[in-house]
């Protein structure tokens, strides 16, 4: 009776120690897809950023100096997605993102452009992908928190340990990347 009793509880305390592995395996999958949607979303917009870019070119007196700068930007943002650097990812984000915002402030002062069809498309269709993106990455970060939540509590963390179950780094901003744009600003600068 005793041994029937003892093989009882070792086979519940397996049971308990596989759910557990099995849900820190789920939140490390969920942490990749959530990444995985971001990138994804950040592959579009890396693609529509030249189209952008081009159609602003053809009004010769477009600020040129800008639109280099938005390039230069969208290579560092896609080679921070590549390698995962949230912290180098976040800052070029923020970057890119202020200079989306300076491109479309400037464009109002071309009226030209601003009316141009393809411009309006585009500049709709980033706008769409940069709402997407910030909603994507709010639900990263929380994969991300659940999951470095998880591999800490305890009997987690011993799971975790065993079978090294890594955290994950959110894809945060600085206070300078998240202040609002100051658009008097950027159509003094065009």
């Amino acid at each position: 009776m005793k041994l029937v009793i003892f093989l009882g509880v070792i086979a519940i305390i397996l049971f308990y120690f596989i759910t557990l592995y099995n849900a820190l395996v789920n939140l490390k999958h969920t942490v990749a897809r959530s990444w995985a949607n971001i990138d994804v979303l950040l592959k579009q917009r890396h693609d529509e950023l030249p189209k952008l870019v081009e159609v602003c070119k053809q009004y010769a007196q477009f600020e040129q100096q800008t639109l280099s700068r938005v390039m230069e930007a969208r290579a560092g943002v896609a080679q921070y997605a590549q390698s995962r650097n949230m912290e180098g990812l976040g800052h070029e984000e923020g970057k890119l993102r202020g200079l989306i915002g300076q491109v479309l402030a400037v464009a109002e002062a071309y009226p030209e452009l601003k009316a141009d069809q393809q411009f309006a498309h585009l500049s709709e269709r980033i706008s769409q992908l940069e709402d997407n993106i910030a909603d994507r990455r709010e639900l990263y970060n929380d994969a991300v928190n659940l999951n470095n939540v998880r591999i800490e509590q305890f009997p987690d963390v011993l799971i975790a340990r065993l079978f090294n179950f890594p955290s994950a780094r959110a894809l945060q901003f600085t206070a300078a990347e998240k202040r609002d744009v100051d658009l008097h600003q950027l159509f003094q600068q065009g």
